[in-house]
């Protein structure tokens, strides 16, 4: 008589619609997928991953507890254990992220070192169409001057004006992953000409990435020189911290747009304040922040040439779609003993 097989215990650490996890049970009988939405913050939003804040009753953190101890893969990381996720999840092999950004995050937590046998895999590629979305109608609603047009209706002012078009504009795309590549599609739609800047250029022809120049992060001077927009797109690591400082912004043309849809530690703060109020810099558009919640005596949020966005650029309705995409085919690799899609270097830290 053979033996049953055995079972791969996932456990769902953030809200999910009911379909998609039976999308996740129906990859393969195999897996035993543990869901248990009352003991998980409510989300917010759809497709929020982090929820209301929540605590749990003390017969449901003991129920919470009993299930970490059992997972071997976790779909998403749980929130409420971050500290000692380690030694709560001793079988845990892989965790399933939400986020393309982690590195950050594993790296903080050492959990390299203190779970060694555990493979960490993003969700890179699932905000490439929101973000790239949010980037090109910052820069429209800038250069077509937006802003001034609801004003007028406010003021029930009818003042005849003249804004301009993005066609043979310059747009530099700092970060040329999955974002920044969707980037340079969309703006390339728009007849802008786009220069990108990655970590290595070697061997990658500018035009199959829509692109008419390509520079590496050594060469970020020559790639951001008279640029008239700029989109950051970059992961945040100790090489991109700090990369857009006072500097590089001077090298901008005179009254650029700047979009930082990466992370708010890649800018000097500072130095783009005092840029966008000298008006070198004619607008900014921010989804990321050095310090998330911005806290309300920021000066960005008085500032009439700043749009702040909540860190939510990049969250679409269809998020929790997208990534299911991604989990589920990496289930089926798991099981298997495939590759798995989107691994973290723990290294690069992206």
């Amino acid at each position: 008589m053979s033996e049953s097989p055995q079972l791969v215990r996932i456990v769902i650490a953030s809200f999910l619609e009911p379909h998609h996890v039976d999308r996740i049970r129906a990859v393969d009988p195999r897996l035993d997928v543990v869901y248990e939405p009352q003991l998980l913050p409510r989300p917010r939003f759809a497709a929020d991953h982090t929820g209301y804040p929540h605590e749990r009753a003390e017969h449901d953190e003991q129920r919470w507890l009993s299930l970490l101890a059992e997972a071997e893969v976790l779909f998403d990381f749980d929130r409420s254990h971050l500290e000692d996720l380690p030694e709560r999840a001793p079988s845990l092999r892989w965790i399933q992220a939400t986020s393309a950004g982690i590195g950050q995050l594993v790296a903080r937590h050492r959990y390299p070192e203190r779970m060694p046998e555990t493979v960490f895999t993003t969700a890179r590629g699932v905000h490439a169409i929101p973000l790239a979305e949010y980037s090109l109608m910052s820069i429209l609603v800038f250069r077509r001057k937006f802003p001034e047009m609801l004003v007028d209706q406010e003021q029930r002012r009818w003042e005849p004006f003249a804004s301009t078009d993005l066609r043979g504009r310059t747009l530099a795309v700092v970060g040329m992953g999955s974002i920044g590549r969707e980037v340079a599609r969309v703006a390339s739609a728009f007849g802008m000409r786009n220069t990108g800047v990655r970590r290595s250029a070697a061997d990658i022809e500018p035009a199959s990435l829509h692109l008419e120049a390509l520079y590496t992060f050594d060469e970020l001077h020559d790639a951001l020189r008279g640029a008239e927009h700029l989109i950051l797109a970059v992961p945040h690591t100790p090489e991109t911290e700090g990369m857009i400082g006072e500097a590089e912004l001077a090298l901008l043309a005179p009254g650029a747009i700047v979009v930082n849809v990466a992370r708010g530690a890649v800018v000097d703060e500072a130095a783009l304040i005092k840029a966008l109020e000298s008006g070198h810099v004619a607008g900014a558009a921010l989804d990321v922040f050095e310090e998330e919640p911005l806290p309300p005596d920021s000066p960005f949020w008085a500032m009439p040439n700043v749009f702040v966005c909540s860190h939510s650029a990049g969250t679409s309705d269809r998020e929790n779609e997208r990534i299911m995409d991604i989990f589920c085919e990496n289930l089926r690799r798991y099981l298997v003993g495939e590759p798995l899609l989107n691994v973290l270097d723990t290294d690069k830290m992206y």
